[in-house]
Parts: C-alpha cells; structure tokens; sequence
C-alpha cells in the first residue's frame, strides 16, 4: 500500500480551481433555452509532484472528464488549470502577451468591475430573504469570479508592481522581455531542430559507407550552421539578462510600498493551460499523456510496436526519421514496459490484453512526461493481469518520478496504488484524503457507501451493506444544495437548499457535507 505522504510540504505539480466542464445539449422541438451537461463543477484540487492520486465514484460521475480536460482534451469551460512543470518563460503563452500589452486597460476594467461588486453587495445585504434575493446573491457572485479571474490574471504576472498607480512604464519593459524571451526560445528550438536533422544526416551517411573523414566533409557546413546559431543565442540571452537587470532596478522604486510584498505573493511562473492556443498545448502534450482504457481500441492496428512508439518521439522531435539512436531508445523504453525487443515488429493484434497494455504505457512513457492520467487502466484486464500493470506503473513512478491521476472504479485498486484518495459524485468532489485516512475514516456519506460495497474473504468480520436508494441524478438538471441529498440518508432542510463547502477537517482531509458521519454518530 502507498505510503502517506506530507502534501504540504512536496511541490505542486498542478493546480485546479473552479474548473467547470459543460456540454452543451441539442435542443430540440420548441425547446429555446440551452441545456447543458454539467460533467464538472467547480472542482479545485492540486496534484502534487511523484504523487499517485486516485480518483473515484460511481460511472457517470465525471471521473474521465475531468483527467481530459485537466489535459485540455476537452477545453474546460471555465475556471484555471495552472502546470508548473515548466516555467511560463519557457513556453511565453500568447495571453501572457495580451494580458501584459494592455495592462493600462485590464486594470481600469478591474476597479469598473469592482465598484459593480460593491454595488450589488450592498443591494443584496439591503433585500429580504426572497426567491428575488436568491437571484441577486448568483448576480454578485458572477461579477465576484469575473473580478477575481481578472485579478489573478493580471498579479500572476507583475507581483509587486501591482502597486503602481500608472502600469505603462511597467507593461513596456514586461512586453520587451516576452518578445526577447519569444526569440530566445524560437532560436533554441531551431538549434534542437537542427542538431536532430544532423545526427540523422549522419546515419544516413554512415549507413551508405561513408568513412569519418567524409562524413566531416559532407557536415561540415551543418557544423558551421550551429555554431553560428548557439552564438546568436548567446547574444540574445546577454540581451534578455540586461532588460531583467532594468526590470529589477524598477522593481527598487515600489519595494516600500506597504503592499508591494503582498502582491508579490501573487506571482506565478505556472502555466494556465486552460488559456493555451492548440499549438502552444502541443509543446506540452510530451509532459502530459494519458493511458487508455481499453488497449485493444487504443493502438493503431496498421502500425508496428515500433512505429506505434516511434510516432510521438517523431512528432515532438526527439529524433530524426533516420537516426539510429531511436531504435535503440524504443528498445530501452520497451524493456523498462516488460515487452521483448522481438516484439518491436509485431503488430497489435498478435498481443494478449496485458501485453497491449503495456505497449500503450510504453507509448505515453517514451516520451518522458511528467503528469499521466491512467483512465481505467486496468478495467478491462484480468485480475493476475492487473497486478502486472499496477506494479508496472509504480515501478515507472519511482525510476521516473511520476505523478499519476489514476481513475478507477475499483476501490481495492485504489488503495494499493494511490497515495491520495479523491471521491467524485456529479461532478464534484465529495472527499479528498490520504489513502489510509480515507479507508479508516471516511466522513462524507457518499465515501461511506462505496467503501461497504468492497467484498472482503473474511467471513467472521461482520460489514453492514449500505444501499444507495434511488437513481443518480441527471447532470443537465442537478439537485440543488448538496447532489448527493437526494441519495443520503442523513439529508435535511440545508442539505437541499445550500451547496456544502470542501472543508479540511482535519491536516489533509477535506470533506463537502453539512452533516460529516464524524460529528453524526458522535451525536448517536
């Protein structure tokens, strides 16, 4: 079983807040107003570097949906998935530039959007309680998020400087050093592009009998060429060192500011994925993959081992088509995924369940990344089968640091491989805690059900079966207050009326519920 771990104190890898996924619904007949299927809701979470995170409920509950729009698979509809990864200077998103280009005018939008806030508020303290007022509170909490979002947007990238009374100043420099930081990054990639066409060019060469003095002759124009290209980039990061020189000389004029500090805090070289264009994503696809639930769909059956491997490293530029050093790399992944090297040149059909699996793992691994969402990884595989892959995985995890979202209906699968637990119900979290707290101690009545329902040899040890009463609810129309009141029997007057906060009861713990199993049976 894995072992807990102290979050507070590891690095977060990714972080989720008030991401929301929607799926618009057909309309039909005379029908006018949209519907929507609310698959995510709110849902806020961080995910913490070398971490397994388990993630589970019943089907249907967004489980899936939620691991590919964390990817931006499914474009989330609202709220910031922050990658930390990498630094935002290495990627420069296009909204990093828009944001910093208009700073003067994002900031006076922010004060009209707050002088709004303070109006409602103070209209909605004035109404009585009525359905009337009920409209007003979800009016002032819209505009609360809209101001909120633009503020974040706006501190995340100047800190401190937030406190200057005129930003133009302030934005000029920002903007100089993201376009110098743009170049940078453009010509290291040219260089990186240039060195793989090399070192296929040079395999080629060799293949044809070349001998070491002419395949210098033949290359050394492509030598000259990078040369020139590593002193370009020298030149240009001398030149990005000089303007970060004068952006902290700047930095002195606002230090005293009794605020300055406070906003400071507020800077973030994460990446907000969620406001990435499809090209600036795909850089990142290499550090985010995803493993499929079923390997005998997910493999191209037209492709070797080989080719299916070889596919991703191509397309994000690890090798040339040519270059030697690829097969031996395929080879090297395949044997840390368990597959013979035989293998390499067989194709997907002729593999067992397990076997394909492991091709698909060794897919997603090949390409180094840093976040895998595992989507029912071992569902459809048997059990001897699944304990391959599931050792498999955490053997990966611990050679390559990796942190895992493992989403699994199986809850035995889940205590074994996880570190932490998280409990899905229509779309929103219900429970988050470390594995064995969970299992010893579960809070949220949802959390309580599903674990009664896990079957135990032990015939002497007496376990109450609780049934859940009732359909799960449609996602288009959801209960309001608490989803799960329609289900629970502890429900009452303010489960059905208002939606229970994510609590942390306890160091790591947080449960959503009015009435947490803890203080109800205290009360028995």
């Amino acid at each position: 079983m894995a072992n807990n771990m102290e979050n507070k104190k590891r690095k977060v890898l990714i972080r989720v807040d008030g991401l929301k996924q929607y799926f618009p619904v057909k309309s039909s007949g005379f029908i006018q107003e949209k519907a929507f299927v609310k698959a995510n809701d709110n849902i806020s979470i961080d995910i913490y570097e070398g971490e397994t995170l388990g993630l589970v409920g019943e089907s249907g509950c967004g489980k899936s949906t939620l691991g590919r729009s964390i990817l931006q698979l499914y474009r989330q509809t609202d709220g910031r998935t922050m990658y930390y990864g990498r630094d935002i200077d290495d990627v420069a998103p296009q909204y990093v530039l828009d944001i910093l280009s208009n700073l003067v005018s994002k900031r006076k939008t922010l004060d009209k959007l707050r002088q709004k806030e303070a109006q409602l508020q103070a209209a909605y303290e004035a109404m009585p309680e009525s359905d009337a007022k009920d409209k007003e509170r979800q009016k002032l909490q819209d505009v609360q998020k809209e101001a909120r979002d633009l503020f974040m947007d706006i501190v995340q990238l100047i800190g401190g400087f937030f406190v200057a009374e005129d930003l133009t100043q302030i934005s000029e420099i920002l903007v100089k050093e993201y376009k110098t930081g743009v170049e940078l990054r453009r010509l290291k990639n040219k260089l990186h592009e240039d060195k793989i066409a090399l070192d296929g060019k040079i395999s080629i060469l060799k293949e044809r009998g070349n001998s070491s003095a002419e395949i210098e002759a033949k290359t050394g124009k492509d030598k000259l060429k990078l040369k020139q290209s590593e002193e370009k980039i020298q030149q240009k990061e001398n030149e990005l060192k000089a303007i970060r020189d004068d952006i902290y000389k700047l930095m002195e004029q606002y230090k005293s500011h009794p605020d300055f500090e406070k906003y400071e805090l507020y800077r973030d070289k994460g990446i907000n994925l969620a406001r990435l264009t499809d090209e600036e994503m795909r850089l990142l696809r290499r550090d985010l993959q995803l493993i499929f639930q079923d390997p005998y769909s997910s493999l191209n059956p037209r492709m070797t081992v080989g080719q299916i491997i070889s596919e991703g490293l191509l397309a994000h530029k690890f090798f040339s088509a040519h270059d030697e050093k690829m097969q031996e790399y395929i080879l090297e992944v395949m044997e840390k995924c368990g597959l013979a090297p035989y293998f390499i040149n067989r194709y997907p059909h002729q593999f067992s369940g397990g076997q394909r699996q492991r091709i698909g793992i060794a897919r997603s691994l090949a390409l180094q990344p840093k976040f895998v969402v595992c989507d029912e990884a071992v569902s459809a595989l048997d059990v001897s089968i699944q304990s391959q892959i599931i050792n498999l995985l955490l053997d990966l995890k611990e050679q390559q640091n990796l942190t895992y979202l493992f989403i699994s209906h199986d809850l035995s699968v889940i205590k074994y491989i996880s570190d932490r637990v998280c409990v899905m119900y229509l779309g929103n979290i219900m429970e988050l805690a470390d594995t064995q707290e969970l299992f010893d101690n579960p809070t949220h009545p949802y959390t309580e059900a599903l674990l009664s329902a896990i079957p135990t040899t032990d015939v002497d040890k007496k376990k109450e079966l609780i049934l859940l009463e009732g359909d799960i609810p449609s996602p288009i129309n959801p209960p309001t207050g608490c989803k799960f009141h329609t289900r629970c029997k502890y429900a009452t007057d303010i489960c059905k009326k208002i939606t229970p906060e994510l609590e942390e009861i306890s160091p790591g713990h947080f449960v959503a519920c009015h009435h947490k199993l803890d203080r109800v049976k205290k009360k028995a």
